[in-house]
C-alpha cells in the first residue's frame, strides 16, 4: 500500500481509531518548519500533560513561576555553553521570527542613520528593503545578477565610512548558499541573520555584534528568535518611533520576560540544545552535517539527470538545491519521492526544482536513502 493511500484510509478513520496507528516513518526534507530529532520528540511527549510533577504542561505554566523561570535559565545557560558565548553578550528568546528583527535591527542600531547590506537571496533583499524605512541602506554587493547562486566577494567591500554595521544572511535557505568566510566590514559591526545554520557548527560568536535567527529550521517549533547581542549595542538611544516591543533593552532588561514568551516553543529549543550537547556538542554536528552533504553533492556531481544549481565554493551545509532541467520531470519526482516517503522536496516557489533540507536532525539514512532513490528515478527517466 502506498503512503498516499494509507493517508486516505487514515482520513476516514476516528479520532480513536488514528491514536492507536503508530507515526508513519517519513522524511521531512522542508526548510521550516523541519523535522526535530525523534527523542526531543519523545521526551516532551511523555512531559506534555505533566511537567516533571508539576500538575501542569509547559503550555499551562505561568512565565512568572518558578517552574517555568528554570526552564528558561537553563536554556539560556545551556545554548552559553554549546555557543562559548562570551559574558559581554545578552541572549534574548523573542517573538516574531526573524523577519521582525528586520525592523528591529535598523531601529536598534541606526545610530548615524546609514547601514551596509550584503544581498545574497531573498530574506537578505526583505531586511534591506525593510531597513530603508528607518534610514539609508547602501547594498554594498549583490549576488542577484546570477539568482543568488554564489556568495560575492566580501574581502573589500566600499563599506560606508558612517555606517553603522554591516549585515548578512549567512546562510540562505531559498538558494542553498552559505558565507564560507565573513566579509570584511572594516571595524563596522557584523549583524548576521543565521536562521539556517543557527548550531549546525562551532561559531566564534566574537566576530559579531548580533546573531540572530528564528528556531524553526535547527531548533525548536516556530515562533521563537533567539538573538545574541554585544551588551553596548543594547541602548536606550534609539530611533524613538521604536516600539516598546522592539527595543532590545526592554527584553534584556526584563531577560525575555518583558511579556508573555513563547514558553512552550522555549521549552522545546532548551530540549534540543540538551541533545546537541549529548551527540557531541557544535563539532560533533558540523561533522554530521558535512557527511550528509557529501553524500547528497558527490551523487549531484556526477549524476547525468539531476543538477546542483550553486557554485561549489558556496554551498550550504543545511539547503540542497537541484533541478533536472525539465520542470514536467521536476514535478514528476516530487509526486514519486512523496509517495515514497520524502516529503517537502519541492523548491521555493522562486527557484523552482528540488530543495532538500537536511539540518541537525536529518540522520545520515535519511539522505542515503534519498541518494538511492534519487539513482532509481534516473535510471527510469534517463
Amino acid at each position: 500500500m502506498t503512503r498516499i493511500a494509507k493517508i486516505a484510509i487514515l482520513l476516514t478513520m476516528t479520532e480513536q481509531e488514528v491514536l492507536t496507528v503508530s507515526r508513519e516513518k517519513v522524511y521531512n526534507f522542508s526548510a521550516g518548519p523541519s523535522m526535530m530529532p525523534e527523542s526531543v520528540l519523545n521526551k516532551a511527549g511523555s512531559e506534555i500533560s505533566d511537567y516533571m510533577g508539576s500538575g501542569m504542561s509547559v503550555m499551562e505554566m505561568s512565565h512568572r513561576s518558578k517552574a517555568y523561570d528554570a526552564i528558561i535559565k537553563e536554556a539560556e545557560k545551556d545554548i552559553r555553553e554549546l555557543m562559548n558565548i562570551p559574558d559581554n553578550y545578552k541572549v534574548l528568546f523573542l517573538q516574531g521570527g526573524a523577519s521582525q528583527q528586520f525592523a528591529a535591527v535598523p531601529m536598534n542600531l541606526m545610530k548615524n542613520g546609514k547601514a551596509a547590506y550584503i544581498i545574497t537571496g531573498q530574506w537578505a533583499k526583505k531586511a534591506y528593503q525593510e531597513a530603508q524605512k528607518y534610514g539609508e541602506a547602501v547594498a554594498v554587493a549583490s549576488s542577484a545578477d546570477k539568482t543568488f547562486s554564489y556568495i560575492p566577494d566580501c574581502s573589500d567591500l566600499d563599506i560606508p565610512e558612517d555606517a553603522d554595521y554591516v549585515y548578512i544572511c549567512e546562510n540562505n535557505t531559498i538558494y542553498g548558499t552559505k558565507f564560507w568566510q565573513l566579509p570584511n566590514t572594516k571595524g563596522k559591526d557584523l549583524v548576521a541573520d543565521v536562521s539556517s545554520c543557527f548550531l549546525s557548527e562551532p561559531v566564534d560568536v566574537t566576530k559579531y555584534g548580533v546573531i540572530y535567527g528564528g528556531v524553526q529550521k535547527n531548533i525548536g517549533p516556530a515562533g521563537v528568535v533567539i538573538a545574541i547581542i554585544r551588551e553596548d549595542l543594547i541602548r536606550d538611544d534609539v530611533n524613538p518611533a521604536t516600539p516598546t516591543m522592539l527595543k532590545w533593552k526592554t527584553q534584556a532588561d526584563a531577560d525575555s520576560l518583558y511579556n508573555t514568551p513563547p514558553c512552550y516553543g522555549i521549552y522545546i529549543c532548551g530540549k534540543v540544545f540538551k541533545w546537541i550537547k549529548k551527540m557531541g556538542g557544535l563539532e560533533a554536528m558540523k561533522a554530521h552535517n558535512e557527511k550528509k552533504a557529501k553524500i547528497l553533492y558527490d551523487f549531484l556531481d556526477q549524476s547525468k539527470l539531476f543538477k546542483g544549481t550553486v557554485e561549489k565554493k558556496d554551498r550550504s551545509l543545511m539547503n540542497v538545491p537541484f533541478v533536472t532541467g525539465n520542470e514536467e520531470l521536476d514535478a514528476k519526482f516530487v509526486k514519486e519521492a512523496t509517495a515514497a516517503g520524502f516529503v517537502n522536496l519541492k523548491g521555493h516557489r522562486t527557484v523552482g526544482g528540488m530543495r532538500a533540507s537536511i539540518y541537525n536532525a536529518m540522520p545520515i539514512e535519511g539522505v542515503e536513502k534519498l541518494v538511492e532513490f534519487m539513482k532509481k528515478f534516473e535510471a527510469e527517466n534517463a
